[in-house]
């Protein structure tokens, strides 16, 4: 099974307008980590920047202007993809997307290929590379929650990474995935625990 584990840092929250700063992750394979990376990129609409997204960031408008222009950072992503996923490639073999509230994340990473991308990445998105089939923390933690497993105020990343005493800095992508890899596993053995009562 192929897992790309991954999160987006953006300049807000709607992904017609609002654009990708920093793109983090892991690449599993059976199981094993093959590749781990973490970019940064400018976005390309100064003007759609949320003040916002800045402030849940810590970023500033001249920190962003320092990381590298979007369309370099496709690059980066395409050839990362590419290596494991090649073109034409039958969904079942395609990435599995796996994060935290993943839906928001590959709605930016659509966009952000579609942006970014030659015409026939522009035609199919993501689905390039991943399928539709996610695999995503929040639905098992709505799930215990709902089970009375998991009494929590809310079930945002840093809630749930501190009931189970996973250490997180919140809203950096690339940590924000390390931290969401160890809560699968133990909302999966919360899973296991609560579904063999």
């Amino acid at each position: 099974m192929k897992i790309l584990y991954f999160d987006t840092e953006t300049t807000g929250t709607d992904p017609k307008v609002h654009e990708i700063t920093q793109f983090a992750g892991m690449i599993v394979i059976d199981g094993e980590v093959r590749e781990q990376f973490n970019w940064r990129c400018q976005p390309t609409r100064w003007d759609q920047i949320d003040p916002m997204a800045l402030s849940v960031t810590g970023l500033t408008v001249d920190d962003l202007r320092k990381n590298e222009p979007a369309k370099a950072m496709y690059e980066r992503i395409r050839q990362l993809l590419d290596r494991y996923i090649p073109k034409y490639t039958k969904l079942f073999d395609k990435f599995y997307p796996a994060g935290h509230n993943v839906s928001f994340d590959l709605q930016f990473l659509d966009a952000f290929v579609r942006q970014h991308g030659s015409a026939d990445i522009q035609k199919w998105g993501s689905v390039t590379w991943q399928n539709w089939r996610a695999m995503d923390t929040r639905v098992l933690a709505n799930y215990l929650s709902a089970e009375g497993v998991l009494k929590l105020p809310d079930l945002k990343l840093e809630t749930l990474c501190a009931h189970y005493n996973i250490p997180i800095i919140a809203h950096d992508a690339l940590s924000d995935i390390k931290a969401t890899m160890e809560l699968n596993k133990r909302l999966r053995d919360d899973l296991r625990g609560s579904t063999s009562d």
